[in-house]
């Protein structure tokens, strides 16, 4: 039997989708906001409420995860790029490496 581990950044993301089950009309940035925690969460061995609640999420806004693909993938090819009132970015794992040539 294969262990249930638990993800460092679990409680932002429970933040972030129980924030996300109260829409009903998603907007760009809720369909990206999801297509995220899919991905992060996909062969993740643990937070079975997590991907539970998002398949749930997936069946309430009537798409499927092909179809939020295909939704994300236009958002991203429009030019959406995200920002961050928090000072932190929800995209990749938030390491900056913007000093990184002052070495």
């Amino acid at each position: 039997m294969i262990e249930a581990q638990n993800h460092p950044l679990y409680s932002t993301d429970r933040e972030n989708l129980d924030r996300l089950s109260g829409i009903d009309t998603p907007a760009p940035t809720d369909f990206v906001e999801l297509a995220r925690l899919l991905i992060r969460y996909q062969d993740f061995k643990g937070a079975d409420d997590l991907n539970s609640d998002m398949d749930k999420l997936l069946k309430k806004w009537k798409i499927n995860r092909e179809k939020l693909e295909t939704i994300t993938r236009k958002i991203w090819s429009d030019g959406f790029r995200p920002t961050s009132s928090s000072g932190s970015d929800n995209v990749g794992s938030g390491f900056d490496t913007s000093d990184s040539s002052q070495n």
